[in-house]
């Protein structure tokens, strides 16, 4: 049996990178995947296809998860669709880069909203049928720069480290329903983002990871398979770092 044979599966940002690869591994093993982009319908329609080769139902939604009434209206699409949602993972998230002494408002506000709002936006919406059913797994990503921080990067590692808070909390408040609530914490992930640095900057970010290599993406959907799971049905409440030690 599939580890997430006769699951639902919902993941948010799918279109490419790391949530491409979480919504690809989920229908390898067996999950019925839901996921949402933003703007790529050309990039959804074919991820739909990619997904049904693995016998699986899978359907697209274009949904903004920062938008307050657009994750509550999602939520009860994907449940008049699919019937039901086990597995949510909050995986949608932008950056904007710069010194905080030269960061707009605007830079900060885009990714507070995007990063962080929309996990709170999909989950409160998502936990009322979890609630009923008394099951569930809640998988948001994180960073590691959510822990160390990082130069440059002040929105953005303040977005991940309130979603760190924000998933342990659910955890405890969840709990008692037998819903769990955990983290990833991707490092140097090698997506279409980092193919833009140059191989210099590439080679010193390696060389300062213990394992001398980038992750990918398919590395960190591992790490989602495993808390989607009932492998996992005993873990909550944690953050597991997918950096090839970067943070030991």
């Amino acid at each position: 049996m599939k580890l997430l044979e006769n699951k639902v599966a919902l993941v948010t940002g799918a279109s490419r990178g790391i949530g491409r690869a979480i919504a690809i591994r989920f229908a390898q093993e067996g999950a019925d995947v839901a996921f949402t982009f933003l703007s790529n319908i050309e990039k959804g329609q074919a991820l739909v296809a990619e997904l049904e080769q693995y016998g699986i139902k899978a359907k697209g939604y274009r949904s903004d998860a920062s938008d307050f009434q657009a994750a509550d209206e999602l939520i009860t699409e994907v449940i008049a669709d699919f019937g039901r949602i086990d597995v949510l993972v909050n995986n949608a998230g932008v950056t904007r880069d710069g010194l905080l002494m030269r960061m707009s408002e605007e830079q900060w506000d885009t990714v507070i909203t995007i990063n962080l709002k929309s996990v709170f936006n999909l989950t409160k919406a998502a936990i009322k049928t979890m609630m009923r059913a008394k099951s569930g797994s809640i998988i948001n990503i994180t960073s590691v720069v959510g822990i160390m921080g990082n130069a440059g990067q002040a929105n953005y590692s303040a977005s991940k480290a309130g979603i760190i808070g924000f998933t342990k909390s659910v955890a405890l408040e969840l709990g008692s329903r037998s819903i769990r609530s955990n983290a990833v914490a991707p490092g140097f992930i090698e997506t279409e983002m980092t193919e833009a640095l140059e191989a210099k900057s590439l080679e010193e970010w390696k060389q300062s990871i213990p394992l001398k290599r980038g992750g990918k993406p398919e590395e960190v959907a591992d790490a989602c398979v495993f808390l989607g799971s009932d492998m996992s049905k005993y873990i909550t409440g944690q953050v597991i770092q997918v950096d090839g030690g970067m943070l030991t």
